[in-house]
């Protein structure tokens, strides 16, 4: 019968991380080799811990190298010779090893058994907080995912390329490109003109669009996501705060049938409008666009759902209708700086899961009339800071529009920052009786 888990001993490699310091005091520069992958926490053995850090204290000096006489001699000032086995224990690490050769290999083995505990105290951590029961279980949940990413980006390998490496994968990148089918390294929005400035949407990003309400956020982020999905068959999310499910899947059918959405909500179209709904239908059935439909959306619940969606759906991009209306987890904080946790959040989401993140986001209400600026963005500036792009959209009111007739639709859409690439304007068109934008040309057609 196997060991009650309480009684086993943590998982340690006596002889690996004897053989680490061994190899570091044969050859001092096997230090920079090793701090690759290992710090004194890293070491099981109290002896060994101690040993490792007076070689990090003599070479953060950098006056003298690390050998047994100069260890021995740090250890003694830091009063923890004893600790360390004393004299004698120092200077054995040097018979375990022939040669620093293989440092590389004995420190990850230090450092596998270093992360297993590590795992190991977690666990026991989530252990314990799941009987908490004034904890929310999600919260616990939430924790549970950023420690276990935190631990893997903490062991992360750290190294350095020259330029003859780099230059010959710069090349390999340009000969893709070269031969790639689009023009463009990011997600194509559909909109040429705003493609061409942008390069479509980058992997890791943050992009805002914003503009005061009924201005078509909506409507331009769901023609942009039809486009994606449907004649792309690009995996993307939509989160609606805001409509249903239903009510979003009924404007698309409206946008790619061309029927007036006020014809398929009365249900009062000819057989060839039916037929043309239809076969919106069977396109949109196909693409691989998927709806979370949840008011008032905690933080937490988000970046839960935005993981599974990615690593279950291989989704690629994300859109979240719309920023304001995400529920911060901590409500004592004033509503900017919930704003500003969310709007960091999401930047660190887009990092984390390499995708774009599309979020809308309204106005103040002194942007009303007026072409809108980076400082118009609602309730917080830290959006404009984590912001990779920025776009408003804007176009005049249309009051003095007599009942039954449109305007002409023309809106500008303001690229107001680009972190990695030019700012300016691209006009398009906005079709309200399809929630609908197209470009320019063709929406004249």
């Amino acid at each position: 019968m196997a060991a009650p888990l309480k009684d086993k001993v943590p998982p340690h490699n006596d002889d690996a991380e004897q053989a680490a310091l061994g190899a570091v005091l044969l050859d001092n520069d096997a230090i920079d080799a090793a701090l690759q992958f290992i710090r004194p926490d890293d070491f099981y053995a109290t002896a060994n811990r101690k040993v490792f850090e007076a070689v990090l204290n003599l070479y953060n000096q950098g006056r003298q190298k690390a050998d047994i006489i100069t260890v021995v001699a740090e250890l003694r000032r830091m009063g923890e010779l004893d600790a360390a086995g004393g004299p004698a224990y120092v200077a054995s690490l040097t018979n375990v090893v022939p040669s620093s050769a293989n440092i590389d290999h004995y420190a990850l083995l230090v450092q596998d058994c270093s992360l297993r505990r590590a795992l190991l105290r977690l666990s026991a951590e989530m252990n314990t907080h799941s009987f908490d029961e004034s904890t929310e279980a999600r919260m616990i949940l939430e924790e549970a995912q950023q420690r276990i990413l935190e631990l893997g980006e903490s062991r992360l390998q750290s190294s350095f390329k020259s330029t003859r490496e780099l230059v010959n994968k710069a090349i390999e990148r340009i000969e893709e490109l070269s031969h790639s089918k689009t023009n463009y390294t990011g997600i194509p929005s559909g909109f040429d003109d705003l493609d061409t400035m942008t390069s479509g949407f980058q992997k890791s990003e943050l992009a805002i669009i914003g503009a005061r309400p009924s201005m078509g956020k909506t409507a331009l982020a769901l023609t942009v996501a039809s486009h994606i999905t449907m004649d792309k068959k690009i995996p993307a999310a939509f989160f609606s705060l805001e409509m249903s499910d239903i009510a979003l899947v009924l404007r698309l059918l409206s946008s790619e049938s061309k029927i007036e959405s006020e014809k398929i909500r009365k249900g009062f179209f000819s057989s060839s409008e039916k037929a043309k709904i239809y076969h919106a239908a069977e396109r949109l059935y196909e693409a691989p666009l998927f709806i979370v439909d949840t008011p008032g959306m905690k933080l937490l619940d988000l970046r839960s759902m935005a993981r599974r969606l990615r690593f279950q759906h291989k989704v690629e991009i994300l859109f979240i209708d719309y920023l304001t209306l995400i529920t911060s987890d901590n409500r004592d904080i004033p509503r900017h700086e919930q704003i500003a946790e969310i709007s960091r959040s999401l930047k660190s989401l887009a990092r984390e899961l390499e995708i774009p993140v599309v979020a809308l986001s309204q106005l103040r209400r002194d942007a009303e009339g007026k072409q809108p600026n980076l400082a118009d963005i609602r309730e917080s500036g830290s959006i404009e800071q984590d912001a990779d792009l920025v776009m408003f959209l804007h176009r005049e009111r249309e009051t003095d529009v007599k009942p039954g007739k449109e305007g002409d639709g023309k809106t500008e859409l303001i690229i107001a920052k680009q972190r990695n690439g030019p700012v300016g304007k691209v006009d398009i068109v906005f079709i309200p009786r399809y929630a609908r934008f197209e470009s320019l040309a063709k929406g004249y057609q």
